[in-house]
C-alpha cells in the first residue's frame, strides 16, 4: 500500500539533502514536491495545500538541531502531520453496553459483509466477546448464505429469518434474541446502498432508529479513491456514524482516502482491511500507517502479531527441544503454520523497516511456504523426527514425493540448521522473559 506515495515523497525530501539548513526556498521546493505527491495519491487539493502550509509553517525559522540534517527534520514535520491528518490516535470501540449493537453500512460490493464477519473474528479472538451475527440484507442473493458461510468459518452463530423480508424486524428480533441468550455483541449486516437512493437511506436510517446503535460503522473500499472520501460524507450526513472501516487497503498504492477521510467527515477511520483471510483487519494507527507511508516500517504491529501466535507452554516445550538440540521437521513445519497466521507475507515483510521499498518490485506469493510444506509431508513421521538420517536415497525419494528438486531439499535441510542456530541465540532465558512480561504487559 501507498508505494506511489512513498516513492515520491522521498524523491521530494532530496531537495533538502546535503543542505545545511532550511531556508523558504527550499521548502517551498519540498513541499512542491509533497503537494504533487498528495495529489497523486487522491488527496482533494483544499486538504493538500492545507497540510503543505502547516508543515512550511511549523518548518520556516526552526532551529535544527546539529544531529539532525534539513531532510531529517522535514520528514519528521510531514510524519507529524500526516498523523494528524489521519486522527493522530486510533479510535476504539465503544464496547460498554451490553450487549452492544454494531451497525454496518455501506455501498453495494464495499465488503460489508465480509468485514462484518471480519469484525466479529476480531471481537471475538482478540477482545473475548461474544459476538452474534445478523443477516438483515434481505435484497442481495445469497447475502444470508455468504454471512452463514463465514460465521462457520470463525465459530460465529448468524442470526437469519428467510422469509422476513423487513430489515427493521430483522435487527430487531435479533437484538432480542442476542439478549436472551448471552451474546454481549450484535453486529448487522445490512444491504449495499446507494447515498442517492432516498427509500434504501431511510430504511437504514430506520434500523438505526430501531437497535439504537452504540457503533455504526461505514465501510467504504479504498480502492474508489476520493469517490470513497465523497461517499463517506453522504452517509454521514444521514447516518452521523461513529467510525469507518478502510477495505482493500493492501491493493491501493494511493492512499488518498485513508489519508483524507477523517478530515471530511470528523469521523475516525478505526479499522483497515488487509487481505483476504478472516484475520485480516487490523485496528487503524494514524501514527504506525505515517510511519509506513514514510518508508519507516511498522515493527510493533508485526511483534503484535508476532504475540498473537505466541503461545507460552508451546514456547517452553520448544525452548527444552532447542536446548536439547531436538528441533526437528515437525517442530519447523509447526512454526511456518504460524508465520502463514499472522498475515500475508508480502504485508509483514513490509512492516520491517527499509523493507519495503526493497521489495517493491518482487512478488511474494502468500503459497511461498508451499514447496517447504509439501517436502517436509513427504518426509516418514521418522524422518521428520530425525533429520540426521537423511541420506542421498531419502532425499531424492522427498524430491520426487514432492515434486520438488534434490537442491531444493538440501536448501531445506540447510535452512533447518540455521534455523536451529538462530533459534539457540533467541532461546536464551533473558529473551524468553522478555517476551513473556511483553505479552503480559499487553493483558
Amino acid at each position: 500500500m501507498f508505494e506511489s506515495l512513498s516513492d515520491k515523497l522521498e524523491r521530494a525530501f532530496k531537495v533538502l539533502k546535503g543542505q545545511g539548513k532550511i531556508t523558504e526556498i527550499n521548502v517551498a521546493e519540498t513541499l512542491k514536491e509533497v503537494r504533487k505527491a498528495l495529489l497523486d495519491a487522491d488527496v482533494n487539493y483544499k486538504i493538500a495545500k492545507q497540510f503543505t502550509d502547516s508543515v512550511k509553517e511549523k518548518a520556516l525559522g526552526r532551529n535544527v538541531l546539529t544531529a539532525v540534517s534539513p531532510s531529517q527534520m522535514m520528514v519528521k514535520l510531514v510524519h507529524d502531520e500526516l498523523t494528524e491528518l489521519m486522527g493522530s490516535k486510533e479510535s476504539e470501540l465503544n464496547l460498554q453496553i451490553n450487549p452492544t449493537v454494531i451497525l454496518m453500512a455501506g455501498l453495494q460490493g464495499s465488503g460489508k459483509t465480509t468485514h462484518s464477519a471480519k469484525l466479529a473474528c476480531y471481537l471475538k479472538n482478540k477482545k473475548g466477546r461474544k459476538p452474534l451475527l445478523v443477516a438483515a440484507d434481505v435484497y442481495r442473493p445469497a447475502a444470508i448464505d455468504q454471512l452463514e458461510t463465514l460465521g462457520k468459518q470463525i465459530d460465529v452463530p448468524v442470526f437469519s429469518q428467510r422469509e422476513e423480508k423487513d430489515p427493521v424486524k430483522i435487527a430487531r428480533q435479533a437484538v432480542r434474541h442476542a439478549k436472551e441468550n448471552a451474546f454481549n455483541v450484535v453486529i448487522v449486516d445490512t444491504a449495499g446502498r446507494l447515498a442517492v437512493d432516498e427509500e434504501m437511506m431511510d430504511e437504514i436510517g430506520r434500523i438505526k432508529a430501531e437497535v439504537n446503535p452504540q457503533e455504526t460503522l461505514f465501510v467504504v473500499d479504498a480502492m474508489t479513491g476520493q469517490d470513497a472520501v465523497n461517499t463517506a460524507k453522504a452517509f454521514y450526513d444521514k447516518l452521523h456514524y461513529q467510525g469507518v472501516i478502510l477495505t482493500k487497503l493492501d491493493g491501493d498504492t494511493r492512499g488518498g482516502a485513508a489519508l483524507t477521510i477523517r478530515s471530511v467527515v470528523s469521523v475516525p477511520v478505526k479499522f483497515v482491511g488487509v487481505g483476504e483471510k478472516m484475520e485480516a483487519l487490523d485496528v487503524f494507527y494514524p501514527s504506525r500507517m505515517a510511519d509506513r507511508i514514510l518508508g519507516m516500517g511498522d515493527i510493533v504491529s508485526l511483534v503484535e502479531r508476532a504475540q498473537e501466535q505466541y503461545d507460552e507452554e508451546e514456547a517452553r516445550k520448544l525452548q527444552k527441544k532447542i536446548r536439547n538440540n531436538e528441533f526437528n521437521f515437525d517442530d519447523f513445519y509447526a512454526q511456518i503454520q504460524q508465520i502463514k497466521k499472522m498475515g500475508s507475507m508480502k504485508d509483514l515483510m513490509g512492516m520491517i523497516p527499509g523493507m519495503g521499498k526493497a521489495l517493491k518490485e518482487v512478488d511474494i506469493k502468500d503459497d511461498a511456504f508451499k514447496p517447504i510444506e509439501a517436502m517436509i509431508q513427504s518426509m516418514t513421521p521418522y524422518e521428520r523426527a530425525n533429520p540426521q538420517v537423511l541420506d542421498a536415497s531419502r532425499r531424492n525419494r522427498i524430491a520426487m514425493g514432492s515434486g520438488t528438486s534434490l537442491a531444493e531439499v538440501n536448501k531445506m535441510i540447510k535452512q533447518l540448521e540455521e534455523t536451529k542456530k538462530m533459534m539457540r541465540a533467541v532461546s536464551k532465558p533473558g529473551v524468553m522473559q522478555a517476551m513473556r512480561n511483553m505479552k503480559r504487559a499487553r493483558r
